[in-house]
């Protein structure tokens, strides 16, 4: 079985709900199963230690995880129009990855959530791409052949899938952005499967 990363930091559990929506849809792609992971939080004292097993939810990723997936989606909430430091933490520390060109070639896609509708949704979607660009990724995004993308009034993109979650975070996902989800997923493990048979 080849694995698809969806790589995620959550704060309110909205991003969390839509990796395992995204998790699904790489599911639905024979031969193909999703390995989720998390990011500690960044904490305010420098050189604070996290325990290494998070209380709840999936394990912290590694390096290892980026170099052993046939694939990467890669998930944040809006941080004033940018990933989470979490995220940006752990992906700072990624350079021996970019040295050694491990990601170089492998399919990747990004989503988010955010309070509001125009709450910095696509600039955090393009905040996550940067990183991924650096590392010689091939960037996938939904196409519009997802009639979803012309009917949500919520999330929804074509740089990535997004939610819309309310001021309070207490907005559950709509069908649009959960299909949508299914859908990323669904997209970078087929990418993945059609690479590996070129290979």
């Amino acid at each position: 079985m080849s694995e698809i990363l969806v790589l995620y930091y959550s704060r309110h559990g909205n991003v969390a709900a839509m990796a395992h929506k995204i998790a699904h849809g790489v599911e639905e792609v024979s031969g193909f199963r999703a390995r989720l992971r998390t990011v500690p939080a960044v904490s305010t004292v420098c050189e604070a230690v996290e325990d290494t097993i998070p209380a709840a939810g999936p394990p912290y990723a590694t390096h290892d995880d980026l170099v052993e997936c046939a694939g990467l989606v890669l998930g944040s909430p809006t941080r004033f129009g940018n990933m989470a430091a979490a995220l940006k933490y752990f992906l700072d520390g990624t350079s021996s990855l970019w040295l050694s060109g491990a990601l170089i070639g492998k399919p990747a896609a990004v989503f988010t959530s955010t309070g509001s509708l125009h709450g910095g949704q696509e600039s955090t979607l393009l905040s996550m791409m940067l990183p991924l660009l650096h590392h010689g990724m091939l960037l996938l995004g939904l196409p519009y052949s997802e009639a979803d993308l012309m009917n949500t009034s919520s999330g929804g993109t074509p740089y990535g899938a997004s939610h819309t979650a309310g001021l309070n975070d207490g907005r559950p996902l709509t069908d649009e952005e959960k299909r949508l989800c299914r859908a990323l997923g669904r997209r970078v493990a087929e990418t993945a499967a059609r690479l590996a048979a070129r290979a």
